[in-house]
């Protein structure tokens, strides 16, 4: 790149507004103190949350624009009078080239649909997913899609294995990727149309993935694929199931080791190990979910997250700049088009 990394961000996305932005701003510079950042929303609500971090405007620009995109806005309202928006603002500097990739925390419809129309998709691609990082016992895996598209056809999955593959590649740093479509069992009769149609275009076109067939829920956490296929309605229900979990788990170890001062001793003396735990079961920690399928890296924060969370987000969205993986999705695609040309007349003869 000739110019700095620099990364467009929505400050006025998210349920907590521009406070936790720089909040989180002020963790990424130390970070990252080489990348620049593109700062898009209301200057009046902005330039007094750094008055006392003057150092950060040297790496910061404000981009001021007074709208904002609402929570419980349709996507439909927010592409239609969202120009003037810093959801729309953030986007519009990754599509003119000024920023290397764009963050919100706002609207996830309107972030997308924004997304869509602005970057458009990738040749090739009928639809983005959304990636998400999930914690295994074997480390991380890449699950797709979580929360784009709400029901998926046989393509479209096929679509998700290419482009994960190519993400777990480029961010995990694996040579070669083992992949899996989440079922409700492992046989090859389970599941619907699309789940088993996907299967037979990835197994019988021998495309250059490592399929490794049917996986179900249980399997994420244990980390059996690397990249995890599914629609976005199943997708979205398994990570907020998985989130609330890691949050009971959480009080449930609170209560317990409260309840007498037997149990805060020995508390006390497990200290470190339960500090560990607490980070690996932190869903601040692998905030971000990546928008694959467009001409350009947008990467979604929490909602409802903290300074902490955006944070991960911002160096999610970071290390997505720096990795190329949309030049990678398109070699894999480009491989895949005639293998799976090929898949689909045998299917149909």
């Amino acid at each position: 790149m000739t110019r700095e990394l620099t990364v467009s961000i929505d400050a006025m996305g998210g349920d907590a507004g521009p406070g936790i932005v720089v909040s989180a701003l002020a963790r990424a510079v130390l970070r990252h103190p080489a990348v620049r950042y593109l700062l898009h929303g209301d200057e009046e609500q902005l330039k007094p949350l750094f008055a006392k971090r003057a150092k950060l405007l040297q790496r910061v620009e404000i981009r001021h624009t007074a709208e904002r995109v609402r929570m419980e806005e349709k996507p439909s309202q927010a592409l239609r009078r969202g120009r003037n928006t810093s959801m729309w603002r953030a986007i519009e500097s990754l599509e003119k080239k000024e920023a290397d990739v764009a963050i919100s925390a706002g609207n996830t419809g309107a972030l997308m649909a924004m997304s869509m129309f602005q970057l458009r998709t990738l040749d090739g691609i009928d639809r983005p997913a959304i990636a998400a990082l999930w914690p295994t016992k074997r480390g991380q895996s890449v699950v797709l899609d979580v929360g784009a598209n709400v029901a998926s056809d046989a393509q479209q999955l096929v679509d998700f294995a290419v482009m994960g593959e190519a993400f777990a590649r480029a961010i995990l740093g694996l040579e070669r990727p083992t992949v899996g479509i989440l079922n409700v069992g492992a046989e090859d009769v389970k599941g619907n149309e699309a789940v088993r149609g996907a299967a037979h275009i990835l197994r019988s076109a021998k495309l250059p993935i490592e399929f490794c067939g049917f996986v179900e829920g249980d399997d994420i956490a244990e980390g059996t694929v690397d990249v995890v296929v599914t629609d976005g309605f199943t997708g979205n229900v398994a990570l907020k199931t998985a989130e609330g979990t890691a949050k009971l788990v959480v009080h449930f170890l609170r209560t317990a080791l409260r309840r007498d001062p037997l149990s805060r001793i020995g508390a006390f003396i497990a200290s470190g190990a339960l500090l560990t735990l607490r980070r690996k079961l932190d869903p601040r920690a692998s905030n971000g979910g990546i928008f694959l399928g467009l001409n350009g890296v947008v990467v979604k924060s929490h909602g409802g997250t903290d300074a902490m969370g955006f944070a991960s987000a911002l160096d999610m969205a970071i290390n997505m700049a720096k990795a190329d993986v949309i030049p990678k999705i398109l070699a894999d695609r480009a491989a895949v088009v005639p293998l799976q040309t090929q898949a689909a007349g045998a299917a149909a003869s």
